[in-house]
């Protein structure tokens, strides 16, 4: 179990304080023409909103563009005085750090790349002791929890007690239709594991291209996720760094008219005598799981004691496929997932290995 995080008021780091929050601007500081061109068209439709754009860029492969480096720091500066906006941008160590504290930037990220390595991120954190700023953590590039967690202790144990969480996607194996699969799971625990932690979706990287934005945003307000932070160029044919994952602002504007806003709860009397008795029906099937999965541990660790006294290996590849084969084609007639299925059958057969094979290997 992770140590509770102490946390400030998100509320307090975004203008008007009002969920979703919005962190808007271009992948890359380019220009100071194209700074200025694109937040004043942000500027037409939203006043309150936190500016973002990379100064240092880590690219997977040199001679791309890797960002102007410091320089665009004085570029950002300008923003923030011309439209009012905070600024955000990413650091990646130490002097990064140091030079957006001079140059008056408000928020910083620690991005993937950095979240994976904690030598990185102590040495993030031991810039940032004594120093009052909001602090949000990408998730890793790999879907490993306890990694991004460790980032946000990391952080937390600095002092900085305004952090947030930034939920970017993962790279998986097969990504499917997105840059980085959303793994909407894992954002899940971790709010769970810290229920007073804001967390920040990024359209931008999940999708990788326009057309899934919407649909990545909408979900994640579905989920009631904090806020947005989505990439927005005010021309991304000529971007220099993932034109192909950022919008215009006209249609920043578009797609977050069109996001249906949730609640958490509702006043009205009907619907929450209906819910309170489907939740107490899914809490009864939920401990009726759980006794049969005790019921088929028990079993497991019988057939591994048999197993032991006969000298038969504990797996048994045909009995596994045929399990996995019966059970995923009843799962389709009723509906169910296949990945869900699969997943679901590993962990109980991971487990039934684990109880076969326990006792004798502590012998």
């Amino acid at each position: 179990m992770a140590d509770l995080l102490k946390l400030n008021d998100i509320k307090t780091w975004f203008s008007n304080g009002q969920r979703p929050y919005h962190i808007f601007g271009p992948c890359s500081a380019e220009s100071p023409e194209q700074l200025r061109k694109t937040a004043s068209e942000i500027h037409q439709n939203f006043k309150n909103v936190v500016f973002r754009a990379g100064v240092w860029k880590p690219r997977t492969r040199p001679n791309s563009f890797e960002g102007v480096g410091a320089e665009a720091l004085k570029w950002m500066q300008e923003i923030k005085q011309e439209f009012g906006f905070k600024i955000a941008t990413e650091v990646a160590d130490y002097q990064h750090v140091e030079s957006c504290l001079k140059a008056g930037v408000d928020i910083l990220w620690i991005g993937a790349r950095t979240t994976v390595n904690p030598f990185s991120v102590q040495s993030i954190a031991d810039s940032l002791k004594g120093i009052d700023i909001p602090v949000f953590v990408k998730n890793p590039i790999n879907p490993d929890l306890a990694l991004w967690i460790g980032a946000l202790e990391r952080i937390n144990k600095a002092g900085i007690d305004k952090l947030g969480a930034i939920h970017r996607g993962f790279h998986m194996t097969d990504n499917g239709p997105y840059r980085n699969f959303p793994n909407w799971n894992l954002a899940i625990q971790l709010k769970a594991t810290f229920p007073d932690l804001p967390i920040i979706c990024d359209p931008s990287h999940i999708s990788g291209k326009p057309e899934l934005i919407p649909y990545i945003a909408q979900k994640s307000i579905d989920l009631d996720m904090d806020g947005l932070m989505i990439e927005t160029h005010y021309n991304p044919s000529v971007a220099l760094s993932d034109k192909q994952q950022q919008l215009t602002p006209n249609q920043l504007h578009n797609l977050i008219n069109n996001l249906k806003p949730k609640r958490k709860t509702s006043s009205n009397i009907d619907f929450k005598t209906q819910l309170d008795d489907l939740r107490e029906q899914i809490d009864r099937i939920d401990n009726d799981i759980i006794e049969r999965l005790a019921e088929r541990m028990s079993l497991a660790k019988r057939i591994g004691d048999n197993k032991e006294k006969n000298g038969i290996t504990v797996f048994q590849v045909e009995r596994w496929q045929k399990i996995l084969n019966r059970t995923l084609k009843n799962g389709k007639a009723l509906g169910l997932n296949d990945k869900f299925i699969f997943d679901f059958l590993n962990s109980i057969h991971d487990e039934s290995i684990r109880q076969q094979t326990t006792d004798h290997l502590s012998e």
